[in-house]
Parts: structure tokens; sequence; C-alpha cells
């Protein structure tokens, strides 16, 4: 870290001990945690030391990496949390009523803030060192937090060497930030197993819908890491997303990802936030072919229609005979978020030679269908059936743009498990009286 002298001089006046830097929080205070592989654990965890001076304590965040102290019961009454997408370490809390869900397409979440329809109080932020300029970056993970920098009424943020430094929004000046925390510390990384090979054929009957120069938006897991596996023969392809893994490194690499001819972010890899490997932080850092956007740009629904031959594949809890997607919830229990996939779904339909894909194993681990021929009672629709034109699974796929009910659920018993196709075809029978 080079810093010129009144550079300098600002940024050792911002040091503080995490204690000290989170004595801004007072009781009633409204607190944004940065999230993802960007999770503050630092400060989180100096705010949580402080919970019994502490009392109503609202938080907001995305999706949440490690621990959640503040969820446990004995903090209740010094912290609740608003959650923008429900991860895995917040589930027991939404269901026991300490914290709750803000159903919300992700692309809206930084009109919360920007509004003010929610005014932070506090906003903890992890960046990069600054560069001789004076600006940090948040790196892993712009998403909606660079809306809640710019309205916050103060920011604290832990200042890590790891962070990888990105470009395009995601750039803080020192001169925002009220107090820097340094830390020296890695960052949370997820590595994905191999794909089996129920995933990589599931990966192969993606693939085969993909064309040339098309732009890929992937999430995160087994099934997007076995499509990414399956596109090595394919040319000229281009990334707008609204979060890659390491599966999109090797194809970069090898020149499979070019992104020469998307309209909108020619020759870039356009993402919010990204998770992953020391490789994939690596590749990251400083890289100008990626920009780190706002949510409200990568997930836009004009700007993703800009691109042609968009391929959104995006997965699901269970679908049912119709089309209907149910991805964020089993039943009534909250399992994670709408997040961007509807955004996406739409963005894709909307471009030329766009293809909106829903890809999931026929069975859960437990052998029940995951086709279905109704939603289990109480369960969201995260993505309605006019919506989705392709669901794939192990068996193949099944186009539904254009279908009928019927043949939408002909189509989809055909991809079903084969154990269950018999009740299927049974209960859709009974359900539209003719197939």
């Amino acid at each position: 870290m080079a810093l010129p002298t009144p550079l300098l001089d600002l940024y050792r006046s911002k040091l503080k001990t995490p204690e000290a830097a989170l004595a801004a929080v007072a009781s009633g205070d409204t607190v944004f945690l940065h999230g993802m592989a960007a999770t503050p654990h630092t400060l989180i965890d100096a705010l949580v030391a402080r919970h019994a001076a502490l009392k109503d304590i609202t938080l907001y965040c995305l999706h949440m990496d490690g621990e959640a102290a503040f969820t446990k019961p004995e903090y209740s009454g010094s912290f609740f949390t608003r959650a923008l997408f429900v991860s895995p370490n917040l589930r027991k809390a939404v269901a026991e009523g300490r914290a709750d869900y803000v159903p919300i397409f992700l692309s809206e979440t930084p009109l919360l803030f920007r509004t003010r329809r929610v005014q932070v109080d506090v906003a903890l932020v992890h960046v990069s060192e600054p560069d001789s300029h004076g600006y940090c970056s948040l790196g892993t993970s712009v998403d909606c937090t660079n809306a809640v920098v710019d309205t916050a009424r103060k920011v604290i943020a832990q200042v890590n060497p790891r962070m990888p430094r990105t470009h395009g929004d995601a750039h803080i000046h020192l001169s925002r930030i009220d107090a820097l925390v340094e830390v020296d510390t890695p960052l949370p990384q997820l590595e994905t197993p191999p794909p089996t090979e129920l995933e990589l054929a599931i990966g192969r009957n993606v693939a085969s819908l993909i064309d040339d120069y098309a732009t890929l938006q992937m999430g995160i897991g087994a099934i997007p890491n076995a499509v990414l596996a399956a596109l090595t023969g394919h040319k000229g392809l281009g990334v707008h997303t609204e979060m890659f893994s390491d599966g999109v490194v090797p194809l970069v690499e090898s020149g499979v990802i070019t992104g020469e001819r998307k309209k909108f972010g020619h020759e870039k890899i356009a993402a919010t936030f990204v998770i992953g490997t020391q490789r994939l932080f690596d590749f990251l850092h400083d890289n100008l072919m990626v920009e780190m956007l706002d949510v409200a740009i990568t997930n836009n629904t004009n700007v993703i229609a800009q691109n042609d031959k968009v391929a959104a594949i995006n997965s699901a809890i269970e679908v049912d005979l119709t089309g209907q997607i149910c991805a964020d919830s089993i039943g009534t229990y909250q399992y994670s978020g709408v997040g961007g996939q509807m955004d996406f779904m739409r963005g894709a339909a909307r471009s030329e030679g766009g293809k909106p894909i829903i890809a999931l194993p026929s069975v859960t681990s437990k052998n029940e269908s995951r086709i279905v021929c109704t939603l289990k009672p109480g369960a969201s629709v995260t993505t309605t059936r006019s919506h989705v034109h392709y669901v794939v699974t192990e068996y193949g796929v099944a186009e539904l743009y254009g279908k009928t009910l019927r043949e939408r659920a002909k189509a989809l018993i055909g991809i079903a498990h084969p154990d269950h196709r018999e009740a299927l075809s049974r209960e859709a029978f009974d359900r539209f009286k003719n197939l």
C-alpha cells in the first residue's frame, strides 16, 4: 500500500480497533452487513460482542457466509435480521421467528436504500487496501452494497490486503469511510465437488441448447459447473451474470469465453458478486476483463436483453406440470430467496435468440420427484409458468414455450424420473382430463 502523504494521513486518522469502530452503533440503529465472500466477520464479531449494551438493532443482509451468531436465541433482544435472501445460516432463525425474509427481486434491492425506504445508520463492509488515489474496492461483492455506501449515515470498513481489487462499480474512496479496521485474513472459500454422472448428464443436456457466441448467466454449484465443463467445444461465449464461480476461469483461459459479440459489456465479463476458491479470487484481482457492477444494472431485464442469445441457466426445488417454478421455499419453509432468477429468465426471453432454462435433477435425495402435479401447499412461485421456456433434467429437455397446459404436462413427464412417470400421468389425466 503506497499512499501519498495526505492520503496516508487520512487513512491513519480513520484506523480504529474493532471495538472502537463498533462503538458507533447505538440501540435502535439499522445496520447493513456486506455479504457472500465479503462478509466482514471481524466487524460482525465485534458487533455481537456488544450485544449486552444494544437493543433493537435491525440487520439487513443478502447471502451471509459463515456463522451468523447474531441470530442466536440469547441475542434476540439485541438483533433482528431482515434478510433480502435467506442463506443456510439464517434458515433456522427465520423459521423460529428471530429473523424474517423480505421477498424482493435482487435487481430492486438497491432501490430500498437509494430511495431511503430503508435508511441505514451504519454499514459494515469489507474492502481492499486503497490504491494510490485513495480508492478501496468492494472486491468480490458489489450487489446492492454501493447503494448502501452512498446512503448510509456511517460506513465502517474492514480493510484486507487479501480482498481482490475489482473494477466497475466497486470503488469506494477513503473519504466516504468513517472508520477502518485492518485485518489480514483469507476470504471465505467455496469449493464445489466434482460433478456426478447425473450432474454431467444434466450439463450436457443444457449445453446442447447453448449456441456459439451466446451470453451466459449461471449460478453456483455442481450443475452450473457441469454445464460449463460441457462447453469446451463452443466458440466466442460471453458472460453477463449475477454471479460466477471457478468454472468460468478455464473457459476464459482456453479462449472459449471471449465476449466478442456482446453488445453490452463488449469483451467483458459482467457480474455483481463472485464466490469460489483462491484461484477465482486471483483471477478476479485487477482483471480489466471483469466488471463488477451494481445489481440494478447486471439484473436489469432491459440491459440483459441487449445481448443476443442470452442463455439464463437457473435451478429449482420443484416444477409443477404447468411449468410453475418453486426455487426458494419447501412448502412454507423459507429455504433461500427470489434472488435474480426472474430478472434473468425475463431478460433471456426478451433477448434475440435467448433461452430461459431451468435445470434440475429429476428426483430429490429421498427419491421424491422434483417434477410434481402441483407444488407443495404454501410453496412460493419463484418464476411463473409464462416465463419458462425450457426445463432440463438428466433425462432430457422439455420445451414449454408456446405449449398448452396438457402439452407442457406431457413434455415434463417425459423428462421425469421413470419411477414417477406413471403416477404423474395419472395425476395429469385427473387434472387435465386428456393428454
